[in-house]
């Protein structure tokens, strides 16, 4: 089973994530805090990390740099899901070392195909 870190402050989006990764059947690490989102990474090495890039008190680029930098975790792959619209936000996110980035609102396909890409899920 594959792990997924989920890190998003809003309650309905976090919902929306969880319900999608349990029908890949995911288990799902959540968080609503960044400041936990690298310990959490740590301890549970998940197969791969959705990102919020607006969280409060720190910024989800951030937090990507910090796993990207470290030899333990840079090899998961993270998705940067945001609302910033503008091309030089989602340049400067992609800067930050992500995989992917993923702009809200997202269809519900181009968040599947992401994960399944990511984890290797065969299209069922």
């Amino acid at each position: 089973m594959s792990k997924v870190l989920v890190v998003e402050d809003n309650e309905l989006n976090m919902k929306l994530f969880h319900d999608l990764l349990s029908i890949l059947k995911c288990e799902v690490i959540a968080t609503r805090s960044g400041s936990n989102a690298l310990e959490l990474c740590i301890n549970n090495m998940p197969d791969l990390i959705l990102m919020d890039i607006q969280l409060d008190g720190i910024s989800g680029i951030d937090i990507i740099r910090e796993v990207k930098s470290d030899s333990k975790l840079k090899n998961i792959p993270v998705v940067a899901i945001s609302a910033y619209a503008m091309k030089n936000e989602e340049v400067r996110i992609l800067q930050s070392g992500c995989d992917k980035y993923l702009s809200k609102p997202m269809s519900i396909e181009d968040f599947m195909a992401t994960v399944k890409y990511y984890l290797n899920i065969e299209n069922s």
